[in-house]
């Protein structure tokens, strides 16, 4: 299943931008990043069956075991792609949330964009790495 990050803006060439390749680059799955201009821009449309996951301030947040458990599901049952929209400054409209399979939140606070591109990455690192039974994901 591919890992589809959408974004708004540039991300550059910046510290969170080599926390974001660090993670592609461990990562065993198919991962890609789209960056949509600030305003507008077209997201491209799905090759298959697809999951939209918006991340969003209203979302649920998720333990990683729970979200690794919703991406292997999504795998097993054949989805093709899981998209994972990353807002601009005014987050997202309200047809894209009612829209969306999921919302996610990484807490209450109000995160720069590009440090949740850098989270984002992460947790679907951890989640895939819990998925293959590799030890970088520890409980407590």
């Amino acid at each position: 299943m591919l890992l589809h990050v959408i974004a708004r803006g540039r991300i550059g060439r910046c510290p969170e931008a080599d926390l974001v390749e660090r993670y592609r680059a461990r990562m065993n799955w198919p991962f890609r990043i789209t960056e949509l201009p600030d305003r507008g821009g077209r997201v491209p449309p799905p090759a298959g069956d697809c999951r939209l996951v918006a991340l969003d301030e209203r979302g649920d947040t998720l333990p990683s075991a729970a979200f690794a458990e919703r991406l292997g599901r999504w795998r097993d049952d054949g989805v093709r792609e899981a998209r994972f929209l990353i807002g601009g400054a005014d987050g997202h409209d309200a047809e894209t949330r009612a829209e969306a399979d999921l919302l996610i939140s990484f807490g209450k606070g109000t995160w720069p964009h590009l440090l949740v591109r850098a989270m984002l990455a992460e947790q679907l690192y951890r989640a895939t790495s819990i998925l293959a039974g590799h030890p970088y994901h520890r409980e407590g």
